[in-house]
């Protein structure tokens, strides 16, 4: 008898649960930020104040602190972001050759997760001359 009060409920592939996603902003953004250092050209991200930053964090061992969004804004809105970069370019490297190569590694990636891309904006905040970039202060 217990078998008949056991009743088994079909699963079909067309039941799916309503209900609203939100991609936060700072996800946009590690998105965009591994996307950006995948290009060639692109020494680094971020301001003068925030590579200082970065660079006393790397000298106390806290050289991860930060990293993964250092460089960007994002603003997710109904499901397209917009998308903000602040970068230092490898010497030698054209400008629009390296934010041209940014746009388009970051729009594919953040496409990639199922965003549509509204905007990128770049500021090329320096450039890299020869040894490692050594913000100032």
């Amino acid at each position: 008898m217990a078998d008949e009060a056991t009743q088994e409920l079909s699963v079909t592939p067309d039941a799916t649960a309503g209900g609203a996603t939100h991609v936060a902003d700072e996800v946009v953004e590690k998105i965009a930020v591994a996307a950006a250092r995948s290009v060639p050209g692109v020494a680094e991200l971020g301001g003068d104040v925030a590579r200082f930053f970065n660079a006393v964090l790397d000298r106390v061992g806290l050289d991860q602190v930060g990293d993964a969004r250092r460089g960007c804004t994002a603003h997710v809105t109904n499901g397209a972001a917009v998308v903000n970069l602040v970068i230092v370019i490898d010497g030698g490297h054209p400008v629009p050759q390296v934010t041209d190569g940014v746009r388009v590694a970051v729009t594919s990636a953040v496409e990639a997760y199922g965003l549509r891309v509204d905007e990128i904006n770049i500021k090329v905040d320096d450039v890299a001359l020869g040894g490692p970039v050594v913000p100032s202060a």
